[in-house]
């Protein structure tokens, strides 16, 4: 296959640009590397067409070696055939090699093999050839045996019929005519296992929908209700299109072996082909609804970790409970811990009384800025207690909920205990969620991605893929931002381009050993850091301070040379050099033909660009472009809402069907597709993304059942 050629027309690339690709992925060169680096070689693609490059690629190298392998396990057998060979090098699919291999895969012992171990192949030939004047009847006689089991005529016939069956179930054509007619007409029906016993899946218990138009996340649904044997599922298809598509294909005239063919064909169908195209279809349903679910997840998670950070802000994170207390941790703008200490705003009143004094004591010999509260269990109440402490502050004090997902699992891991082994396991948490407010991304490489949960259905996907997609844009985002190279934990290291964790290891212990880094080029010295994995990372690495200005920017140490000459073309001074201060760049740049330019300095523009927009803004963080998140100073009760009210708030996950939006209030509400815009839109991430801040109406609240139905539409 021209993998190249192939790739460019699927994803509306140019052919070079895809050759290029190939051949820098086959370098063992990363994602964020050739997206950030190499655009002149593939016309500025970005990380994630890239990454759909590669997966793609990727697919289609393994088609090709699952058709080589199927090429040679039939011509093993003496029958790979011209038909046969062209067929398999016509097919792009994993189905349709399948699908020409059926009739030559070793079967298990089937009413076919056996009715051809007593001999009766001849005869289905005979029959199958449908030849006016020939009487099966007649026929059969010949191969009635007991020694074979044929003990009658009709034993032969059903035998014959058996392996005429089988024969229609193994064409390829009539498989993929009857998959297509599924795919159009077929109509998926849901039951329930017991319609007197009540349970989430109520609205399946009778449901039915089209094969074609059935949404992802109604799959995702019924799979895991019928998981959990609570529904039944099944594919209802277009019978009489189907077969009347295999009586095209097989019947031949009107004559005796015609009928026998004829109920042949529908045994076929019945029993052995639409149960597998069924099986087929719903697996395919699934593989889709599971690649779109795992791609909302993504996307979501992509918003979360590129939230902006709240900087130099001292932060009081609480971590909500119950019985144990509220675990509290107080870290300065650096995230480094300053105290520590339990609260007990939902015990007696007593207790409530002296919590509130020692937070008030917190917050005052800290001077801390902002209160960041976990969203977990007692989080309403340590809310409402944090709003109620505030109003008692001599000064503005703001508070933030957070999504505190995976917090107790980063707190009992090695990681955390390495960390901060001077904190109690528990109080690990409250560090946590307090730095999450600070700096999402750095916080949340910490903890595995999955179990962040701004996903939906994330516990039936396919684990070992929607692991491969979130590291891909945990990757991305953290080499889109850059990593402080004197700050950055091991955890944030490992995930930048080119550096694995013993390398990462490696760079934490050198910085201790020997001090702050200096220059990306001390990184060379830094054990089994060799020449690609510096290739790979230099420019992802930041050093504030340090001796080159350009090694606290994304320019890359390639192009140094080329930095400090495009400096001079434009009239730049050794002083304001060694200042590190561009601001005017782009305007310079602007009086400057950047074509002849880039030639002139035997670069290209893209890169001549990006070099002018890093010293622009040098150490620039591309998240402090993004709206900052809502901080809030009071809280609102559920029974305070009413049907009419608008307020702001601020998206915590998009899902297939709409988005949840928080309030101010302990339970997110819920923003339909449908009250999204007055536009039709196919799916919710048209319109939002995890982290916006959006006005919102209330349509209904239900106290009971603690539902809060929202609308955009205002």
């Amino acid at each position: 296959m021209d993998y190249a050629k192939v790739l460019s027309q699927e994803l509306g690339i140019r052919e070079d640009y895809a050759k290029n690709v190939i051949t820098l992925l086959d370098e063992g060169n990363t994602i964020p590397f050739i997206a950030r680096y190499r655009k002149e070689m593939h016309g500025s693609m970005d990380d994630q067409l890239i990454r759909a490059f590669s997966e793609r690629l990727s697919y289609y190298r393994n088609l090709d070696i699952r058709r080589e392998e199927i090429r040679e396990l039939i011509r093993s057998q003496e029958k790979l055939t011209d038909k046969v060979n062209a067929a398999l090098d016509k097919a792009v699919m994993l189905s349709e090699l399948e699908d020409i291999y059926r009739p030559f895969r070793p079967k298990r012992k089937t009413r076919a093999s056996v009715a051809k171990e007593k001999g009766l192949e001849p005869l289905a030939i005979a029959i199958l050839k449908q030849e006016k004047g020939f009487s099966p009847a007649k026929e059969s006689e010949k191969y009635v045996s007991s020694d074979k089991g044929v003990e009658s005529p009709d034993d032969a016939v059903s035998g014959a019929m058996d392996i005429i069956a089988e024969m229609v179930s193994d064409n390829a054509d009539i498989r993929k005519s009857v998959r297509s007619n599924t795919n159009r007409s077929g109509i998926i029906e849901v039951k329930a296992a017991d319609s007197e016993q009540d349970s989430v899946y109520t609205q399946y218990y009778d449901f039915s929908q089209g094969v074609s138009k059935i949404p992802d996340h109604r799959i995702l649904a019924i799979n895991r209700g019928e998981k959990e044997k609570l529904l039944k599922v099944s594919i209802a298809g277009n019978d009489e299109l189907s077969l009347n598509a295999i009586y095209k294909e097989m019947v031949r005239g009107n004559n005796p072996s015609s009928d026998i063919v004829k109920a042949a064909c529908e045994d076929a169908y019945s029993r052995l082909i639409y149960p597998s195209i069924e099986r087929e279809i719903r697996s395919e349903l699934t593989e889709r609804a599971n690649e779109n679910a795992i791609k909302v997840f993504a996307d979501n998670l992509k918003q979360l970790l590129m939230q902006p950070p709240v900087k130099g802000k001292v932060v009081i994170g609480l971590d909500p409970g119950y019985r144990t207390g509220c675990k509290t941790a107080v870290v300065d703008a650096t995230g480094k811990i300053l105290d520590t200490a339990v609260l007990y705003p939902t015990h007696s009143k007593e207790q409530i009384e002296r919590s509130k004094q020692k937070l008030l004591f917190l917050i005052d010999k800290y001077n801390a800025d902002i209160i960041s509260i976990g969203n977990g269990t007692a989080s309403k109440e340590t809310e409402l207690f944090a709003a109620d402490v505030i109003k008692s502050c001599g000064r503005t004090v703001y508070y933030m909920v957070v999504n505190e997902a995976g917090a107790s699992v980063y707190s009992a891991s090695k990681l955390a205990a390495e960390e901060l082994p001077e904190l109690d396991l528990t109080l690990r948490s409250a560090a946590s969620i307090a730095r999450r407010l600070q700096d999402p991304l750095a916080e949340l490489v910490k903890i595995e991605p999955k179990a962040i949960g701004v996903g939906q259905y994330q516990h039936d996907m396919p684990q070992k893929r929607l692991s491969e997609a979130l590291d891909g844009v945990v990757e991305d985002c953290v080499n889109s931002v850059g990593v402080d190279l004197n700050t950055a934990s091991q955890a944030l290291l490992s995930r930048v381009s080119g550096l694995s964790n013993t390398v990462s290891a490696n760079i934490v212990k050198y910085r201790e050993e020997n001090g702050a880094f200096t220059s990306r080029a001390q990184l060379k010295k830094v054990s089994k850091l060799g020449p690609k994995a510096f290739e790979q990372s230099a420019g992802f690495l930041r050093v504030s301070g340090g001796k080159n200005p350009l090694d606290n920017t994304g320019i890359h140490p390639e192009s140094y040379k080329v930095t400090e000459e495009l400096l001079g073309i434009l009239g730049y001074t050794d002083s304001e050099i060694k200042l590190g201060k561009f601001t005017d760049i782009n305007d310079r740049l602007k009086k400057q033909n950047t074509t002849s330019l880039a030639d002139r300095l035997g670069t290209g523009v893209p890169t001549l660009k990006d070099i002018a927009k890093e010293l622009a803004k040098p150490g620039r963080d591309p998240r402090d472009e993004l709206p900052q998140p809502m901080l809030r100073a009071d809280v609102l009760d559920i029974n305070d809402l009413k049907e009419g009210m608008t307020l702001k708030g601020t998206v915590r996950n998009v899902i297939d069907f709409g988005a949840f939006v928080d309030i101010g209030v302990h339970q997110d509400g819920l923003v339909h597709i449908s009250e999204m815009c007055n536009r039709y839109i196919k799916h919710p991430s048209e319109v939002v993304k995890v982290g916006d801040i959006v006005d919102v109406k209330i349509l209904s609240v239900d106290t009971k059942k603690n539902r809060i139905s929202l609308s955009m539409k205002i």
